[in-house]
């Protein structure tokens, strides 16, 4: 589960705050933008988790539900009312248009220990053409990288 992750613009300034107190049933996950509160991701282990943003409250089997054999494939309808979807590949987080060629708009790189390779912090990349639903971006992103921790254990 995420400690108190900071997400950061290109200068490094925190635009981006996750906060999930510790609790054995019944967490809760506040995003904030700015120190402002923007989401919650109510989770839950045996029905769908759910979400609340922009004043609404969402199941996450609804809003954004897993699909695929494999279930590892995360589709939403964006603000803008195109689909999206997002990806897990071998611990890969990828968001692409979830139509035609399914662009792809944002990628997840996590953390290296610099053991092999550089060092490096994670990151997440996102496409200047997509930077209008940033919100929608981070929260549906924080949903999918749990579950996907989750499974990874």
């Amino acid at each position: 589960m995420f400690a108190t992750p900071v997400i950061t613009d290109q200068q490094g300034q925190i635009v981006y705050t996750t906060d999930t107190p510790f609790r054995f049933f019944d967490r809760t996950t506040t995003i904030r933008k700015q120190r402002e509160d923007m989401a919650e991701i109510e989770w839950h282990s045996w029905s769908s988790s759910k979400l609340r943003f922009r004043g609404t409250e969402v199941l996450t089997a609804d809003f954004i539900p897993a699909r695929g054999w494999s279930r590892q494939k995360y589709v939403f309808t964006g603000p803008d009312g195109r689909p999206y979807r997002w990806d897990i590949q071998r611990g890969v987080v990828v968001l692409s248009r979830n139509e035609g060629n399914r662009t792809e708009v944002a990628r997840y790189h996590r953390a290296t220990l610099g053991i092999i390779g550089k060092k490096r912090k994670a990151t997440l990349e996102v496409s200047p053409e997509v930077v209008h639903m940033m919100d929608t971006i981070i929260m549906t992103f924080i949903y999918v990288e749990e579950v996907r921790s989750e499974e990874d254990g």
